[in-house]
């Protein structure tokens, strides 16, 4: 005991040392970086690297044909085809923007609010509102693309994506994982397991935190009295960045940046994006007796998409002809998706068997064949 004690004593006081070394490089900025100003001039001033016009062309067609689908969606819901529909409308840039970061082997680990995202990264729009409708916990195939099942409860899809980013890293496959999380989720434990795991054993998974100011209706202010969302990542040894969530071009620069260090085996890195959302929580929400119609007004003047679309006008990147395409192309998908969404769903009631383990207990094939008889019986 008086040999070890001295030693782990040691080992303790050197890590400090370390920490305090490290911990400035570990703080996010005090402004949220951006690249592209309101009116959608550069910033020249930025830490951040522009991304390709190539790349920023892309990012203004996925954000319009995204915002179009969650119009569609917002309406199927109030036509009774969804139970369900969380609109990410204003919060466009950190949906298309962080998702077209990732490479194509990486995975992405999306919340409820993230359908938009989900549909940016390949899922079909109909696959992905399977869940929303309440006919599967998941509609689609989550290996076919490399996209989770879609989480409900705050959080929980944060270890899932360290699990899968760690499983990968022990594999050796080039793999990260982004997982994204409202500014509600960080206040929950699973937050705290999966930022501290990541960090313990470096695991190569961005933390994608959208705060929108708002948990439902409890305001940021009554969550944490951090000075931003970001300067938690510091407690955990994690390099932390804050952006512009309303600025396309500085979010993808900022998880292309944390997907390159990930990859590379530089650990996770937690990003927080200032954001806000337009709509409601849900359609089940009353926003109004929680915010003004002033604040509202004053995020919509920092559409992200009235700046990117700027941004490629002045440049000579974008005309009104091919604006007029890209709107008509996003028309096309939402009569598409809306076509599609007014067909019953079929539902096979052994299913509910099926899909529970690879191989049914004994108790679950007596169940369905006894359900089976019941319908048989029913329908004589």
């Amino acid at each position: 005991m008086g040999t070890t004690c001295p030693r782990r004593w040691e080992r303790i006081v050197t890590s400090a040392a370390v920490a305090r070394t490290h911990a400035p490089s570990l703080l996010p900025s005090a402004e949220p970086l951006g690249l592209l100003r309101l009116d959608g001039s550069i910033d020249s001033g930025s830490e951040l690297s522009m991304p390709s016009d190539e790349v920023l062309s892309t990012l203004h067609r996925r954000i319009v044909l995204g915002r179009r689908f969650d119009a569609q969606a917002t309406a199927l819901t109030k036509q009774g085809r969804l139970a369900v529909y969380p609109s990410a409308r204003g919060q466009e840039a950190g949906e298309i923007g962080a998702v077209m970061a990732l490479r194509e082997q990486d995975w992405l680990f999306p919340t409820y609010r993230d359908s938009m995202a989900v549909v940016a990264r390949g899922v079909d729009p109909v696959e992905v509102l399977t869940l929303l409708r309440g006919d599967w916990h998941c509609g689609y195939d989550p290996y076919e693309h490399r996209v989770g099942p879609q989480c409900t409860p705050l959080a929980t899809n944060a270890l899932h994506a360290v699990g899968l980013a760690h499983a990968a890293k022990v594999k050796g496959e080039d793999t990260v994982a982004l997982v994204m999380l409202g500014d509600g989720a960080t206040s929950e434990g699973d937050t705290h397991e999966a930022l501290n795991f990541a960090a313990v054993w470096k695991s190569p998974v961005v933390f994608f935190v959208q705060n929108n100011g708002y948990a439902i209706s409890v305001p940021l202010a009554k969550q944490t009295a951090a000075p931003s969302l970001a300067h938690k990542g510091i407690g955990y040894g994690i390099p932390s960045m804050l952006i512009d969530g309303n600025d396309v071009a500085a979010v993808y620069a900022a998880v292309n940046k944390a997907v390159a260090a990930a990859a590379a085996g530089g650990g996770p890195t937690l990003i927080e994006a200032i954001t806000y959302r337009i709509e409601a929580h849900t359609n089940a929400d009353d926003a109004t007796r929680y915010r003004d119609r002033a604040e509202v007004e004053f995020w919509l003047q920092r559409d992200p998409l009235d700046r990117i679309r700027r941004h490629l006008v002045d440049r000579g990147l974008l005309d009104d002809e091919a604006i007029a395409e890209i709107d008509a192309a996003a028309e096309a998908e939402a009569a598409t998706l809306r076509e599609r969404m007014n067909v019953d769903t079929q539902l096979d009631p052994s299913d509910l068997f099926r899909h529970v383990y690879a191989e049914q207990t004994e108790t679950l094939r007596r169940q369905a064949a006894d359900l089976a008889a019941e319908l048989a019986l029913s329908k004589e």
